[in-house]
């Protein structure tokens, strides 16, 4: 198994100690360093060139050289958020709700380290509701099984399962287990391996596999970032892209997949409002180094796509037109085809994300 070597640094001595065991029992990450001050930090990161460095905002006065900085906070604060931002922090958690992206965070740093070493995991949010989150990530998840076999959509949407009706998935058959659903995760605890979870996919006429949520309310307090954390990682060493469709909230369950995603794909509409929620979510996850912007819904606006770049500093991967055809699609449970304006934009965002860009 994959393990991040993390330097930590933290203030508080108790909760130290509570980081670096809670790390260490997860089997996902092995702290080689502890450090009380900044220049204890500075001196441990330069002899033993880890993967990641888990530190609070106080001991961190300057950017770090190519070392992925996961700010851990005991409560979020203003003043903190934007020292962790000119830090150029890879990630901002508060511990201890937050211990479980935290987690997966290093495991992705880990990975960052080794290139061509497990999936591409991708997460696709939006900006904002009804921007069109689960049609941009499912029918991403589409155009990569057409450059790969080995590529699993997760819907992280528990309690409403939005992309199952998007995607024409059965219903679950009450008294038998199938449709297998995300709460078959349950069973395994933590013994579920890269096999078990792809056993668990749906499998999609055109070749990607789901991992489908239940679409039960009920089942939320058990279908967790605990849960999920380990589904995405187990699916991310049996496939080859790992597509995660993420509900829009900042909580846990939505740090997790974000933390664990390189990069994360913010769904944007042409509008003020659009723009001004992204920067609200950026800042409030830490993404703002990984992130990519996809424009969906596209058409004549005084917002156009040129001000993704005046406004975020990098270009859309993609512009998706406004298309009429998709919510009798959606309803019927179908995707577009991957001929037309629509689809060459996606399979145009597929190849960029198949490419490492980003």
């Amino acid at each position: 198994m994959e393990v991040a070597r993390v330097v930590l640094g933290l203030e508080e001595l108790d909760v130290a100690e509570e980081v670096m065991h809670f790390l260490d029992r997860t089997g996902r990450a092995r702290v080689v360093a502890t450090a009380a001050d900044d220049r204890q930090l500075a001196e441990a990161i330069r002899q033993l060139e880890p993967d990641a460095v888990v530190a609070s905002t106080g001991l961190v006065p300057e950017p770090l050289d190519r070392r992925p900085l996961l700010v851990v906070e005991t409560a979020e604060t203003v003043r903190s958020l934007r020292h962790a931002i000119r830090a150029g922090a890879a990630g901002y958690f508060v511990w201890p709700r937050e211990r479980e992206a935290l987690a997966a965070a290093t495991l992705r740093a880990r990975r960052a380290e080794e290139v061509g070493s497990g999936a591409r995991v991708v997460a696709v949010v939006g900006a904002r509701g009804g921007v069109g989150t689960t049609f941009v990530a499912t029918h991403l998840a589409a155009a990569l099984a057409r450059r790969s076999p080995d590529v699993a959509l997760v819907d992280l949407d528990v309690p409403f399962g939005g992309a199952s009706g998007p995607l024409g998935a059965p219903a679950p058959v009450e008294g038998t287990e199938e449709p297998a659903t995300a709460e078959r995760l349950l069973a395994f605890g933590e013994g579920l391996g890269p096999s078990q979870a792809r056993e668990l996919l749906w499998r999609h006429p055109q070749g990607f596999g789901v991992l489908l949520s239940p679409a039960r309310p009920d089942a939320v307090p058990a279908l967790g970032a605990v849960v999920f954390g380990r589904a995405i990682s187990a699916l991310s060493q049996a496939m080859a892209f790992v597509v995660l469709d993420v509900p829009r909230e900042t909580g846990t369950l939505a740090r997790t997949a974000l933390a664990a995603a390189d990069p994360a794909v913010v769904v944007l509409g042409l509008d003020v409002g659009s723009f001004r929620d992204a920067r609200r979510l950026i800042e409030a996850t830490g993404i703002s180094e990984r992130c990519g912007f996809v424009v969906n819904r596209a058409s004549r606006s005084e917002v156009t796509p040129a001000d993704v770049e005046r406004v975020f500093g990098r270009s859309p991967l993609a512009v998706i037109p406004r298309d009429r055809r998709v919510p009798a699609a959606q309803d019927r449970g179908r995707l577009l085809p991957a001929r037309g304006r629509t689809g060459r934009a996606i399979d145009r965002m597929a190849r960029a994300l198949a490419e490492g860009v980003s």
